[in-house]
């Protein structure tokens, strides 16, 4: 392998070519899409189309890159799942809530292309490694130190069946496995050969990116439908964060997407896949925004128990809880934020005070602990607040925004922090703080939408540990959330139960989740039919999924349109309750 390695050096002729391929490619697929807005750094906006008055069904079509997990989990359930990739893409913009549609509005650097090239590099190097080429080639060559086209073309034929998105043509695969074979020859190894190929498939933009394509929808005359492997793209990138397996590209191949009936088997039996569970994580990991949970910090001297694995373990518990009340336990939804049922593992143990043994264990909190839904859960407490101390603004933001979908505005320019940063030393807890600083009435009208909410929360201090004073001061956790009183954070977990703003934002952000972009404005009326069948459902994950992935909104294509809806306005327009909050 050495002789491979120059090959593949930084100055290789080889690489620079890979490297210029993908570019141009990237380029090219960009522009085609009507996106591009400037080299080094590549950006690629949604196509949006309009909606005529009788078609609310048309949703856009995209083009939007893998994320860094939907890339890891596509190669791994190819290749193995030990195949190590310590990968990180360039980090998304959260757009209309959720960082799944940011997809179709990233940006491609240089420096990101060297990130895809690494990766495609170390991914390459370990498939042809001795240890497991034996497993993952279908076939031994000939000679272990020269070109064998036939068993290089079976092994390749069978990655670029999996990984491409759309099928090459023929003779896109025999030129892979012509350059695969001069390679071996250079080089006097036939796994080198391959592994060069191989490496630039990894990094081939029928690979990381994913082009919806249209087509005429011969039902409905007059009207667009995507074609068969986009449906399958986003069907599978929606339930299983993955690229289609072989069942499904095998259906799409077939056409059994278009029949209502094979449609909804198809679907069932994704619904029952293990693989649900790696979706629906990473769903409510980007619904919930637990991906900051990777940077954040605490104040060591302050809270000594919030060590580095910490955070890691809170994040794994609310998507453990998520994932145990609506997939196995099929229990309604709304009851993720009043159950007393979770799971804990030992750094978790010390924040809340319960002895456990290694590893995760399932563990219930008694009623007097104050532990009931995940707005409890350390990952929602810690992630909201300061560094140094808790913050009932933010985690009333928190759940105004991420749970109830509802806009919070910035504050205005020049407010006067000094009560809440710099307080009279007097004022004990952060509702007498709050009290104060709200006496400015550019504060007062907006603070009174989210305060109310976060300082429930106030009997959990930053790191989320529970307590019943601050600085010697009883902490009253009495408040309302639109209308509803409640004197302590179980009453504020049903309120947000009993909000019918609750699961029409789940609703909302699942759809906009599926289809991977804004939502035009025409999509209202689809979301409230999925939201009136999501309640006859008795608010069970799995039918509303189902509902979702057989719209006619999930596959059909509107045809032309306006310019795209800015998330800020599709926000303000679509989310339920809208309210205008400052931090």
């Amino acid at each position: 392998m050495r002789l491979f390695r120059k090959l593949l050096r930084p100055r290789s002729t080889k690489r620079k070519h890979t490297l210029f391929t993908f570019s141009a490619t990237l380029l090219a697929a960009t522009m085609l899409a009507g996106a591009a807005s400037g080299i080094p750094n590549l950006s690629f906006a949604a196509e949006t189309h309009s909606v005529s008055a009788d078609a609310s069904i048309g949703m856009p079509k995209h083009l939007r890159l893998l994320t860094t997990q939907q890339y890891i989990n596509t190669i791994q359930y190819f290749f193995g799942p030990d195949i190590k990739t310590d990968v990180k893409f360039a980090p998304l913009t959260r757009t209309d809530g959720v960082l799944m549609a940011g997809t179709s509005v990233a940006g491609v650097s240089d420096a990101q292309i060297e990130t895809y090239q690494k990766v495609a590099n170390i991914v390459s190097n370990q498939v042809v490694d001795p240890r497991r080429r034996d497993t993952l080639f279908p076939c031994k060559p000939a000679s272990e130190t020269a070109a064998d086209n036939e068993c290089a073309g079976k092994f390749l034929n069978r990655v670029i069946d999996y990984l491409y998105f759309v099928p090459p043509p023929k003779e896109h695969v025999e030129k892979l496995v012509a350059e695969a074979g001069a390679a071996a020859n250079r080089l006097h190894d036939f796994y080198a050969g391959v592994q060069v190929i191989l490496e630039s498939v990894l990094l081939s933009p029928s690979v990381l990116l994913v082009a919806e394509k249209e087509e005429p929808d011969p039902k409905r005359p007059g009207h667009m439908r995507l074609d068969a492997y986009s449906q399958a793209s986003r069907l599978s990138l929606f339930l299983w964060n993955a690229a289609p397996d072989p069942m499904l590209r095998a259906a799409a191949i077939r056409g059994d997407l278009f029949s209502e009936k094979s449609r909804t088997r198809i679907v069932d039996a994704m619904l029952k896949s293990p693989r649900l569970e790696i979706g629906v994580r990473a769903f409510f990991d980007d619904m919930f925004g637990l991906e900051e949970m990777e940077a954040l910090s605490k104040d060591a001297t302050i809270y000594p128990f919030f060590l580095g694995g910490v955070a890691a373990d809170a994040r794994e518990q609310t998507l453990r809880t998520v994932v145990d009340q609506l997939l196995t336990k099929n229990k309604d939804y709304r009851d993720v934020y009043t159950s007393r049922e979770t799971f804990i593992s030992p750094a978790l143990g010390v924040l809340y005070g319960v002895q456990t043994a290694p590893g995760w264990l399932p563990y219930e909190f008694p009623h007097d602990a104050h532990r009931a839904g995940i707005l409890t859960q350390v990952s929602f407490l810690a992630l909201n607040s300061h560094a140094t101390r808790s913050s009932a603004t933010l985690r009333g933001k928190a759940l105004r925004e991420l749970i109830l979908c509802q806009k919070v505005p910035p504050p205005p320019a020049n407010v006067d922090f000094s009560a809440i940063e710099n307080p009279d030393p007097k004022l004990k807890t952060a509702r007498q703080r709050l009290d104060v600083h709200r006496q400015n009435p550019v504060c007062a009208g907006c603070h009174k939408i989210t305060d109310p909410m976060g300082l429930a929360l106030e009997n959990f201090d930053g790191a989320g540990r529970y307590r019943l004073v601050e600085k010697g001061a009883t902490i009253d956790p009495s408040g309302s959330l639109d209308g509803k009183i409640f004197t302590d954070v179980d009453g504020l977990g049903q309120a947000v139960h009993d909000s019918p703003a609750l699961p029409t934002c789940l609703v909302r952000r699942a759809f906009s989740y599926a289809t991977a972009g804004v939502l035009p404005v025409s999509s209202e009326p689809v979301l409230a039919q999925l939201n009136k069948k999501f309640a006859a459902d008795s608010y069970r994950l799995r039918p509303l999924l189902k509902a979702i992935t057989l719209s006619d909104a999930f596959s059909a294509v509107s045809e032309t349109g306006p310019k795209p809806v800015s998330p800020e306005k599709a926000a303000s327009i679509l989310t339920p309750n809208k309210v205008a909050s400052n931090p």
